[in-house]
């Protein structure tokens, strides 16, 4: 099959199926994503650093037999620029560390690697993956932001470069991305995966994330990650009994249509049966977003303590952030800490039969303009809590620009939680 007719952009799952089934090979399958990088990345800027096509094609031919007996099978991977990757530089998105070429690769790479992912580059990640944005566009409108911090991950997948990439997330770097471009994007419960090699930004908040486009490939994903042996077929999609409904406005702005998208998702859950309830009260909700905030410059002022030596080269925001964190008094920070933690406990307590609750992935459809990434607070609740999340695509508003939403698991039911994902995935289409 000539690579040219494969259609782009296809998800892990659809990519693995064809190359099974003898539809096409690995191999135009990679020369497929290569020519969409070709085609798009003048446009979307979506790399900070990738090796050329060339490169690719001449690593899949030498490894060829590997390949063809791994489960990923050579299909390309994106990794956001705070991950160590050992063949190419990682630069965090700032001038500070040009050039830094890391020894070893971080452990999720790693072990993408041995499950036969092809590293095909770095994605653009904003400034230590906090506000300041780099060069990358929404492919969706090219004149809107992408999200951040892994802005690059996102467009990336969204516009077909790639079938997967992998990010991080301290406040809403993966869901408010995913949920701008259209793709899914997965958080996992905080602790679930290894972090050794990724730059830290917040160590109680700091999480690795997934994108994909189906939610199927992050249940691969989150297996390969996980070393722990992949079914052939996934396990059932689960249909929830009771969800939490969270329309988010308690915790910052929600524009209408999001709010419009969020009621339309309760619909579609109630059409099919389930229980949708609200909370008595929202106001624990604000009280994260505060929380959240107070632990992230606590924790960043000490994780950046090198960076924040050149104070010339970071952007205005960064160094308010680490102003804010250096004058916060410990106290606040551990208070904060226990605060997050008895909400975690109530909210428990409270709700002891709900599969997942259900809220808006960001305030609304990406903003336009590049010079800011958008609003976080939609996401920094459950990060706080140190939850499991997944963000779905489907809903649009009048334009057709993507409108996510987010299901949020109890901590360690994360395969709950995508199957539940995986059921609502094709409701919402």
């Amino acid at each position: 099959m000539n690579s040219n007719k494969l259609a782009t952009p296809i998800s892990l799952r659809q990519a693995l199926t064809l190359i099974e089934e003898g539809h096409c090979t690995a191999l135009e399958l990679l020369e497929a994503c290569l020519a969409q990088i070709e085609a798009r990345e003048p446009e979307v800027g979506a790399w900070q650093h990738r090796l050329d096509a060339k490169t690719c094609l001449e690593h899949y031919r030498n490894n060829q037999s590997f390949y063809e007996t791994s489960l990923l099978k050579g299909l390309p991977i994106g990794i956001k620029d705070i991950i160590d990757t050992a063949n190419m530089p990682t630069e965090m998105g700032s001038p500070i560390h040009k050039g830094r070429q890391p020894v070893d690769d971080a452990s999720c790479v790693a072990l993408l690697r041995q499950a036969g992912g092809i590293i095909i580059g770095k994605t653009v990640t904003t400034e230590f993956a906090y506000f300041k944005p780099g060069k990358t566009a929404n492919p969706r409108d090219l004149k809107r932001t992408p999200g951040g911090s892994s802005s690059g991950s996102a467009a990336a997948v969204a516009d077909g470069m790639v079938p997967a990439a992998l990010g991080s997330q301290t406040a809403a770097s993966v869901i408010r991305p995913a949920a701008y471009c259209g793709t899914v994007g997965y958080v996992g419960t905080r602790g679930e995966f290894s972090l050794r090699g990724i730059q830290p930004l917040g160590q109680s908040l700091d999480s690795l994330g997934l994108f994909s486009r189906q939610v199927e490939d992050i249940e691969l994903l989150r297996a390969i990650l996980l070393r722990q042996p992949e079914p052939m077929t996934t396990a059932d999609a689960l249909q929830p009994k009771r969800i939490l409904l969270c329309r988010g406005d308690a915790a910052g702005e929600v524009e209408p249509d999001m709010a419009d998208a969020i009621e339309r998702a309760a619909t579609t859950l109630r059409t099919q049966g389930v229980d949708v309830i609200e909370p008595d009260n929202s106001d624990w909700l604000g009280e994260l977003v505060q929380h959240h905030g107070l632990i992230m410059a606590y924790e960043a002022a000490r994780n950046l303590a090198l960076e924040s030596g050149q104070p010339d080269l970071l952007s205005p925001a960064l160094q308010d952030l680490i102003s804010t964190g250096l004058a916060t008094p410990r106290a606040d920070y551990l208070a904060s800490l226990q605060a997050v933690a008895d909400i975690r406990d109530t909210l428990a307590q409270r709700y002891p039969d709900v599969d997942a609750m259900l809220a808006p992935a960001a305030p609304g459809v990406a903003p336009e303009g590049h010079e800011r990434t958008g609003a976080p607070h939609m996401s920094r609740p459950w990060q706080a809590m140190g939850l499991p999340v997944v963000t779905l695509p489907g809903l649009t508003d009048a334009d057709n620009l993507p409108l996510g939403i987010q299901l949020i698991g109890q901590p360690h039911s994360d395969d709950d939680l995508l199957r539940i994902a995986r059921w609502l995935e094709p409701l919402l289409s």
